[in-house]
């Protein structure tokens, strides 16, 4: 039986994913953490999903973690926001995926933006059966 070491258990919450990364990549998503939470809804879940920090309401929303060169947002969606689309262009890695420095995270009022337009593409999906 392999025994389970705090550097191979997968977190549970989202503070307990935070205490796994190392700076400046913490402090850099302490940030982004801080300011999802400014700009989502209150009935909004804070959660792990495929073992990184989700925020779902009426949906995935958005998702956020931290990799060795890079931390990424990803927007839970290959449809980039209207009002968002031009701002990024500079920032996407791929559909759906934002990439910014360990050390310098995305502006406060961007996340917020993307945040809240992925709220309206969530509450504007028909419901499913």
């Amino acid at each position: 039986m392999k025994k389970t070491t705090s550097a191979s258990r997968i977190p549970q919450t989202v503070d307990e994913y935070l205490d796994t990364v190392p700076e400046p990549a913490r402090t850099t998503l302490t940030k982004i953490r801080a300011t999802i939470r400014s700009a989502v809804p209150k009935e909004t879940v804070e959660t792990i999903s495929y073992r990184i920090p989700t925020y779902k309401y009426k949906g995935m929303l958005v998702c956020f973690a931290a990799f060795a060169k890079h931390c990424s947002l990803f927007l839970a969606t290959s449809s980039i926001p209207e009002p968002v689309r031009e701002e990024l262009k500079d920032h996407l890695a791929s559909k759906g995926t934002i990439q910014f420095p360990v050390d310098k995270p995305l502006p406060a009022a961007l996340v917020k933006k993307i945040v809240k337009a992925r709220v309206a593409q969530n509450e504007a999906k028909k419901p499913s059966r």
